[in-house]
């Protein structure tokens, strides 16, 4: 069976001298692992298509226990990632996480947009990385089925605080006070940073981006969010541990 999609090449692997394998992120088919005979050429119609990072129109044969792709026609491709290795590295990790945590097999719209919309902005350093980072951590993990609950906090039920705390280890918000009497030791966060940590999770999709936070509170936000997308998960990510230790010199 033969159909046409759209897709993100979120990793590759050569095959031999001629050919590849890669993993691609589609409307229609969540992740789709797929061969790419003769792609290694750069003669070949489907050398840039299915690229790294490459957004393709994707025409894929289907069959009994594999999928290949026979065309791929090259819609966006971000050549602005490759300007900045460490933007560049963080992008490799989003496409880690989509790859762990995206759905196999069944359409992945959502998936898609958020992913294409996250490369945009730091292809074109529409938003500072780190933010980007939180939102799509956020936004992907709750489209995956661990939305946190950041209603309130969670023992005594008060919205809002001067600090609150977010724990990782169970998605939950606790105020100061709750925080010191539960003998809760994570770090405690503005009310800034608790209203842009609700944003990830609750605003419209067109939306998820548009909001400011000070760069001192990027950081601590960014940290906690990594903490929870790791714990829900019980798996850690060697692309975002090279693009922390580039972040470091």
């Amino acid at each position: 069976m033969k159909f046409k999609t759209k897709g993100l090449i979120l990793r590759e692997q050569n095959i031999g001298e001629r050919d590849k394998l890669v993993w691609a992120l589609t409307e229609s088919h969540g992740i789709l692992r797929a061969f790419v005979r003769g792609a290694k050429s750069i003669k070949s119609p489907k050398c840039a298509g299915t690229g790294l990072l490459s957004y393709s129109s994707l025409s894929v044969f289907e069959g009994r226990d594999s999928y290949s792709i026979d065309e791929a026609e090259v819609i966006e491709q971000f050549t602005g990632l490759r300007k900045d290795v460490e933007n560049l590295s963080l992008a490799q990790y989003f496409c880690e996480l989509c790859i762990s945590l995206c759905p196999k097999g069944q359409e992945a719209y959502d998936h898609l947009r958020l992913m294409l919309n996250s490369l945009y902005m730091l292809s074109e350093n529409k938003r500072p990385p780190l933010q980007v980072k939180i939102c799509f951590e956020m936004r992907l993990i709750s489209l995956s089925g661990y939305m946190p609950d950041l209603v309130m906090c969670a023992d005594c039920g008060v919205y809002e605080a001067p600090e609150m705390v977010f724990i990782p280890q169970n998605g939950k918000l606790y105020c100061s006070n709750c925080a010191d009497r539960l003998r809760i030791f994570e770090q405690r966060l503005p009310v800034s940073a608790i209203t842009a940590l609700r944003h990830t999770v609750y605003a419209d999709f067109d939306k998820l981006f548009s909001f400011k936070l000070k760069d001192e509170l990027l950081e601590p936000l960014s940290s906690a969010t990594e903490r929870y997308i790791a714990y829900m998960t019980q798996r850690d990510y060697p692309t975002l541990q090279f693009y922390k230790s580039l972040r470091t010199h």
